[in-house]
């Protein structure tokens, strides 16, 4: 067995087993991934593995950006798009000018170089924020805004990462084309990711085969990247697209088997993903500490410190200033629902963390400049990117399940409301699609009075908010073609009402998938029990 196979094989029996061990003390999972891989990094005897950037900008970050922006809301992404501009765009190029003045001032950096390392660490990590963000108990339109926020800074953080560097090794910069470059790059991927979005969209249409419409899911977001970057333009942002795009109008090309199945592969293929990711993260700590030689581990870490409460400072000064100084460009978390909330303030401005990206930007960046000389400090920017990821993602990614109970932050109760009334009006569908049944021949009696009597009970029990299952799975008749068709039909008419009910924003869209899943976990059972 070859050493890389038994490497690989180490390291998903570790994934799986500090992830145990997370579940069980309730802490996020990729934190403890993250302590886990520094820890196995200095053990004698393990090989230095080494992360290559290329392997996180293709094969973990597309996939991972995709699925979280399957999973997103576009009703709170629409609802949010002023704060997610605000921190995405404005809050990065702020994170960037400050931190390169500092890195300039304090740490002593030149000018060129400090950009860089304002440009590697300014935008958050959609991985990071949506695996730490989850199972926390957060309100959706606070994930939501953390989420989107963190797939769209990625755009502006690249693009001024490019630049950046391009003035250290050029020696020359040009705001006018940044700025132009910046718009061209962003527009460029939101078209690409649509553009790649609707002829897939037409091709599920027309495939009735789980495997395949998997396996083309599957392939879908490398797609988007790798076109995108090869024109030239955001691949972050055409994935995004594409996955915003195929998400809203999954309801009416997936069947049920695919969704159900579709659902299973990539919730085991993004916690595989994270996994590796992270854990890779951590491991990367003794390798870089052997190379930077330049400072005293005293000024190293005076420089650590500096830089990570710079990052942290601007982030809260920024959401705050918006918040209250600024009605203008005051953001919301939902029409009518300021962020001026002092809870969700904190939370917001507490979630910045980094990860991948950054970690995979520093790494990139090139040995030598123009005339064969070597990158000017090199190594301190990937230790001080490393240092920024560790104190964001573990620091500020432990504190926050104390600092939600802290505040009291907890659901406003919408979620659930919003589900009942996507069962309510779902049952309403269908028992109105059961009384144009009616006349039909095909149609057995014995199950029209049965499903009549049920539906009513359903509706009932919803209306007097008491649980319910929903369709009976009892199996009356000798007619069973018939009592398929029949029951296709009124499982038809419930998606229906409530992908009009997410279309017209009166339930969000992860209501719409959860009550769709129920929906068709019953159409599978219904076929099995026939």
């Amino acid at each position: 067995m070859s050493s890389t196979i038994t490497l690989v094989f180490s390291l998903l029996v570790a994934i799986v087993a500090l992830t145990a061990v997370a579940t069980r003390l309730r802490l996020p999972y990729v934190i403890l991934l993250v302590l886990g891989g520094l820890a196995l990094g200095f053990f004698p005897g393990l090989p230095d593995v080494k992360l290559d950037p290329e392997l996180v900008l293709f094969l973990f970050l597309p996939p991972l950006i995709y699925f979280s922006a399957w999973m997103t809301s576009w009703r709170e992404f629409r609802a949010n798009l002023r704060p997610i501009l605000m921190l995405s765009v404005g809050l990065v190029l702020l994170i960037t000018t400050v931190v390169a003045v500092v890195a300039h001032a304090l740490i002593g950096l030149p000018w060129p170089v400090a950009f860089v390392l304002g440009a590697v660490v300014s935008p958050t990590d959609a991985v990071a924020a949506s695996a730490t963000a989850k199972n926390l108990g957060l309100p959706r339109r606070i994930v939501t805004l953390i989420e989107a926020e963190s797939m769209v800074n990625d755009a502006t953080g690249l693009v001024i990462y490019r630049f950046a560097v391009a003035a250290v090794v050029s020696g020359s910069f040009s705001l006018a084309q940044a700025s132009l470059q910046f718009v061209l790059v962003s527009a460029g991927g939101l078209f690409i990711g649509l553009v790649v979005g609707w002829p897939l969209a037409w091709l599920h249409r027309h495939l009735d085969n789980a495997p395949l419409e998997i396996a083309i899911t599957l392939l879908t977001p490398f797609a988007a990247y790798l076109l995108a970057e090869a024109i030239g333009v955001s691949g972050v942002l055409a994935v995004m697209a594409t996955g915003l795009y195929l998400s809203r109008q999954s309801s009416r090309f997936f069947s049920s088997n695919t969704r159900l199945q579709a659902n299973a592969v990539w919730n085991v293929l993004e916690f595989l993903l994270n996994g590796f990711l992270f854990l890779l993260i951590g491991l990367q700590l003794h390798s870089i500490l052997g190379r930077v030689t330049s400072r005293t581990p005293l000024l190293l870490l005076g420089d650590a410190i500096i830089l990570c409460l710079t990052v942290v400072g601007v982030r809260i000064a920024w959401v705050v200033f918006f918040d209250f100084l600024s009605p203008l460009l005051r953001g919301r978390l939902r029409s009518g629902e300021p962020l001026s909330h002092l809870r969700n303030v904190v939370i917001v401005s507490w979630m910045g963390m980094r990860g991948g990206l950054s970690l995979a930007a520093a790494l990139a960046l090139p040995l030598t400049i123009m005339g064969g000389s070597q990158f000017p400090e090199r190594d301190l920017v990937i230790f001080l990117t490393f240092c920024v990821i560790l104190a964001t993602l573990v620091g500020q990614g432990l504190s926050l399940s104390p600092l939600i109970r802290l505040l009291h932050l907890r659901e406003d109760g919408s979620h659930e409301r919003e589900h009942s009334l996507a069962h309510l009006t779902a049952a309403h569908a269908a028992q109105d699609r059961l009384n144009e049944l009616a006349g039909e021949e095909w149609v057995p009696e014995e199950d029209l009075s049965r499903l009549r009597s049920k539906y009513e009970d359903k509706i009932e029990a919803l209306t007097t908010r008491t649980d319910d299952t929903g369709v009976t799975d009892e199996r009356d008749g000798d007619r069973p073609a018939a009592r398929r068709r029949l029951h296709q039909e009124l499982l038809k008419a419930e998606r229906n009402a409530i992908i009009h009910l997410r279309d017209q924003g009166r339930i969000d869209d992860e209501v719409q998938r959860q009550v769709e899943r129920e929906l068709d976990l019953e159409e599978q059972r219904f076929q099995v029990d026939l």
